[in-house]
């Protein structure tokens, strides 16, 4: 695609000099060894798993269904009773849930049926290759694996990918890629890195691999609907999950349990979830905003349970040539649920979910097909047969992008006032911790009423 880069700088000067490290001694033999090896399509891959909560066992069976020779070879959590549950459900099989499944159905609630068949002869972590603890994703990632799965909390992904990258590991990671915009700066350095290794990248923006969304993007491109004068995206939906907090939990295990509510491990649902359609829809324009302002705050999930984060954003970005990108996420329960985006141009407008062309006066011109491969399995489908072949493949640079365009919607919720990508890109509010370590101080604390501090419009201070 054209036109996918803004204009103006993204990587500061001290961004660049902060992450050459990658460039470690050694690269071009790591180089030549990474062409070599799988050049026939019948060497194993050996895959690490960072991180194994839902999604991470989920992304572990689907690269473990991928074609040819495949082995899971390391693991690595925070906590080890994530690690042993996902080691055990992808060696027998069973239901894949994650957190927000489970308290669905504890309250009587239905979910589509999630049953991943076992991977017994194709996994081989025995427990020296078992990696607990905040450390864990290097011993992982230094015990030799071809592709390192990175699904733990977004906070951490940064970190997490420039490492795999400096170690010359092809890399799945998860969206979004960070929280905040100094860990875009260190995804976008480290994929530069990546890019002279000739490493592959995949994201978790498994919307981009939906065939149907691919075939109605590109007749929109073609002319279908006119010229784009705006779109529409919602993630709307109900409550989630609460890890009720246990005696002896120091502030990080609990945060850690609940990294959901927490800013700076999560990047609120704005980020964490609504990306997808961001992403969406910044894919149509092959652009991303120039700004940003909005309303959001908490309006029901108000309890100290849910840490910080808002239940409800409402934003409007606007891109270079005026058009407007019209966002919705919410987390109320009883109200009016949709996942799902829109363009609507000059002769017509699109829903990209169902893969619908409409033309004037709402007359349907044409439905794309149905998806033949669950988008989850295409996107490690493509890398891994992209590692086999030594073809190019990189998808860190759009993911990167898109998410900072869901964290500059969040910046402009928080602060209540209009955000421009050009100084959010910039800006050098980190919100990570100090340290990670279980007795380390997290960057938010809770008050004497146990309530943590919110963001508050008006107020608050992004930049």
């Amino acid at each position: 695609m054209k036109n996918l880069e803004p204009t103006y700088p993204l990587v500061t000067r001290r961004a660049f000099l902060r992450t050459a490290a990658v460039a470690a001694t050694g690269a071009a033999a790591n180089l030549a060894i990474s062409r070599a090896a799988h050049a026939a399509g019948s060497d194993t891959i050996k895959i690490a798993l960072i991180g194994c909560g839902g999604r991470g066992t989920g992304a572990a069976a689907q690269a473990l269904s991928t074609k040819g020779s495949v082995k899971l070879w390391a693991m690595a959590d925070a906590f080890e009773d994530k690690l042993e549950t996902s080691l055990a459900t992808l060696s027998k099989g069973g239901q894949l849930r994650t957190l927000q499944e489970l308290d669905t159905l504890s309250k009587g609630g239905q979910v589509p049926d999630k049953h991943i068949d076992g991977f017994a002869d194709r996994i081989d972590v025995p427990k020296e290759r078992r990696f607990v603890g905040f450390d864990a994703y290097k011993h992982a990632i230094d015990s030799g694996p071809d592709v390192v799965l990175l699904t733990t909390p977004p906070g951490f992904r940064p970190i997490h990918f420039e490492y795999a990258v400096r170690q010359s590991k092809n890399v799945f990671v998860e969206k979004p890629v960070a929280v905040d915009p100094p860990g875009v700066r260190l995804v976008l350095a480290a994929n530069e890195e990546a890019k002279k290794k000739d490493l592959k990248v995949g994201a978790g923006l498994q919307r981009r691999h939906q065939t149907g969304r691919q075939e109605t993007i590109q007749r929109i491109r073609d002319g279908a609907i006119g010229d784009v004068l705006f779109m529409r995206c919602y993630w709307t939906m109900g409550d989630l999950w609460v890890m009720p907090r246990q005696a002896g939990q120091t502030e990080m295990e609990y945060q850690m349990r609940n990294w959901y509510y927490f800013t700076w491990l999560s990047g609120d649902h704005i980020v964490e979830q609504h990306v997808h359609n961001i992403d969406s829809c910044n894919w149509v324009k092959e652009a991303y905003p120039v700004s940003a302002q909005g309303q959001g705050g908490r309006q029901v999930r108000t309890g100290k349970e849910y840490g910080q984060i808002f239940d409800h954003h409402s934003v409007e970005f606007t891109y270079e040539d005026g058009c407007k990108l019209f966002s919705q996420s919410r987390q109320i329960p009883g109200c009016w649920n949709s996942t799902a985006d829109y363009a609507h141009g000059t002769k017509g407008s699109a829903d990209l979910s169902r893969g619908i062309l409409l033309g004037p006066a709402n007359q349907r011109q044409r439905r794309s097909p149905a998806d033949t491969v669950n988008p989850y399995q295409a996107e490690h489908d493509a890398l891994f047969e992209s590692i086999r072949n030594n073809t190019p493949h990189n998808e860190a640079e759009y993911a990167a992008f898109s998410t900072m365009t869901a964290i500059l919607g969040r910046m402009a919720t928080y602060s209540g006032n209009e955000v421009f990508w050009k100084d959010a890109i910039q800006s050098q509010v980190s919100l990570a911790p100090s340290g990670y370590a279980w007795n380390a101080t997290p960057p938010v604390l809770p008050g004497l009423d146990g309530r943590y501090p919110v963001p508050i419009p008006g107020v608050t201070k992004v930049l």
